[in-house]
């Protein structure tokens, strides 16, 4: 669908969706993102898009020498990577079970971290570089070296999840979503409140869309630390992929693995769109530059999209990371029960408890929707539903 232009307080507000369907405090949201005074162009809507803390899930928002952390969000550098495999349907057992407790024993979930540290030559070989680094970060989390380590090849909680798909060729696919865990989420917290205190901020409509700005010591500092957070981001579902394909390999000596692919869907960068360079912050967006692959992810019943970009100059060259929340997870909690879980995962080997009634199918976007909206930014290689996935 071509975007709907909606009138903004400083810039426009191009959205692909449609405006009444997106909910009150996420408009409102919107409006004040608007009324940044360094905001450039316009801001650009996916159609998954939702409220969020400061800066709304599915915002694309280009600024002029400055950055806004909440327009990145907690989970910095969070996103998604999958790979094909030369397995098929028929190679997998009758029963997923097994293969979910091995993977699930290898992956730690929720606040789990690995006994013994998890990252090894071959996910990477500047191991040594990488965490030297770790010494330049802001003071405020130089406690937590030891547990950024043991945290590396972990998948979380909420909304992030490991998954076993088969694609319409009935070929096996391995797919997961995830960020850079507690230290990603404490130095975004730690640069929110510093900005926060900064005076060119002072008048702004919202505190939480305090920005940094270019030149200054603060937004250098956020800037080293950030990418940083997005480097470990990236790493960490490097690893976690390797020890998933390990247990297939284990499972099927024959196996064999694609190039994965990997996009990140909370982050900033530098780019150049409409003869500008700009700093680029996509909080639940994925970039789509023409020719390049992502995912978008559905909800844990439903499956996902391989994705190549069109390279859509509107949208800054990005598409949704998602279906897209449709209701917060307190509503969604008191809006379905475990048989309700239970029926819309029909089919998939995961946990249908109340720790995950949360993030029932329900309370999401209808995927196929949200793709709908969007196919002038992205055109679909392959269309993914799981058999296998794994919550915190």
């Amino acid at each position: 669908m071509a975007a709907t232009l909606v009138r903004g307080k400083n810039v426009d507000i191009r959205m692909w969706t449609r405006p009444d369907e997106v909910e009150e405090f996420a408009l409102r949201q919107l409006q004040n993102i608007s009324a940044l005074p360094w905001a450039f162009k316009h801001v650009a809507v996916m159609p998954d898009v939702h409220y969020g803390k400061g800066a709304t899930v599915g915002s694309v928002i280009a600024l002029r020498d400055a950055v806004s952390p909440a327009a990145v969000g907690v989970d910095i550098g969070c996103g998604m990577t999958a790979v094909r495999t030369s397995l098929t349907a028929s190679d997998l057992p009758d029963t997923l079970r097994g293969l979910r407790s091995r993977m699930e024993a290898t992956v730690p979930v929720g606040f789990g971290q690995h006994k013994a540290t998890a990252f090894t030559d071959r996910d990477a070989s500047d191991w040594s570089t990488f965490w030297k680094r770790f010494d330049d970060l802001t003071p405020a989390v130089k406690a937590r070296a030891d547990k950024a380590m043991h945290q590396m090849g972990t998948l979380g909680g909420g909304n992030h999840f490991l998954e076993v798909c088969l694609d319409t060729d009935q070929r096996v696919w391995v797919m997961l979503h995830s960020g850079s865990r507690g230290i990603g989420n404490e130095l975004a917290q730690h640069h929110i409140a510093v900005a926060r205190t900064l005076a060119h901020n002072a008048e702004l409509p919202d505190p939480d869309l305090a920005v940094f700005l270019s030149g200054t010591p603060e937004m250098a500092a956020y800037r080293h630390d950030l990418y940083w957070a997005q480097d470990y981001a990236r790493r960490n579902r490097a690893v976690m992929l390797r020890l998933v394909c390990d247990v297939l390999r284990a499972e099927f000596p024959h196996v064999a693995f694609e190039e994965p692919i990997s996009a990140h869907h909370n982050y900033v960068a530098e780019e150049n769109h409409f003869g500008e360079d700009v700093l680029v912050t996509r909080k639940g967006a994925i970039r789509a530059g023409r020719g390049e692959l992502g995912i978008i992810p559905g909800s844990m019943g439903t499956g996902s999209y391989i994705v190549r970009g069109l390279g859509n100059p509107d949208s800054f060259e990005s598409a949704s990371h998602g279906a897209g929340r449709r209701m917060s997870r307190t509503k969604a909690r008191k809006t379905f029960t475990t048989d309700d879980l239970a029926a819309q995962t029909s089919g998939v080997e995961c946990r249908k408890d109340s720790g995950v009634v949360d993030e029932i199918p329900g309370a999401y976007k209808d995927i196929d929707t949200v793709m709908a909206n969007q196919s002038d930014l992205v055109e679909v290689v392959a269309k993914l539903k799981q058999v296998v996935c794994i919550k915190g």
